[in-house]
């Protein structure tokens, strides 16, 4: 393209200096001609490259990976093992050091003295009523187990000191839920008071 636009340049040129008649001063050697016309192609042909677009190749995009999915799995039923639960007559339990974990039936004979509790089951199914005696004034603690059917109540005669009271309630269609509670026995109370299982609290009355 440049070796077509610069001999068209000179060939004006040359024609421009031979007709204008009495040259004017100062005048541009053939040498000085040529040079300009060159420049200018080359700036044109500058310009011209300038205003091309470019065939930018794209950056190349990622191959996307996959990420399988988390699984689900699911939680086992809680179905508590009554192996493992306190009974009246489950030995005393050993951690092999001597310390006391509780984990063991109550020591009547050195609890204290006690106190009537009736125990009312408002659930609806069959419960495993479980109480487990804090270390009372009398440094006894322990555990015990007992079984009411569907709205029964049952009257226990039980030392003085805090309970904590844990239901696993049986429903007649299979369904399973556990109620939990606080129980108070004071030293000072005498009388006879009633403790509710409902199917989510334990709560005395």
């Amino acid at each position: 393209m440049i070796k077509k636009i610069i001999p068209t340049l000179a060939l004006l040129a040359v024609i421009l200096t031979a007709c204008g008649g009495q040259p004017a001063e100062p005048t541009l050697s053939p040498e000085q001609v040529q040079g300009t016309a060159i420049s200018a192609a080359l700036t044109m042909v500058a310009m011209t490259q300038a205003a091309i677009p470019t065939n930018t190749p794209l950056p190349p995009t990622e191959a996307p990976t996959f990420t399988p999915l988390p699984t689900f799995t699911p939680f086992p039923s809680p179905t508590p093992d009554f192996a493992l639960l306190p009974t009246a007559t489950q030995a005393a339990a050993s951690s092999g050091g001597g310390e006391d974990n509780c984990l063991h039936p109550i020591n009547r004979g050195e609890a204290g003295p006690t106190s009537s509790i009736r125990f009312e089951n408002e659930t609806g199914g069959n419960v495993t009523l479980s109480l487990n005696l804090r270390t009372n004034l009398h440094g006894q603690c322990g555990a015990e187990t007992y079984i009411l059917k569907k709205n029964e109540k049952l009257t226990l005669s039980m030392p003085k000191g805090e309970y904590f009271a844990y239901a696993w309630i049986e429903y007649p269609n299979g369904d399973t839920s556990n109620a939990v509670g606080s129980i108070n026995n004071r030293v000072g109370d005498q009388h006879l008071f009633v403790v509710k299982i409902k199917p989510e609290v334990i709560v005395v009355k």
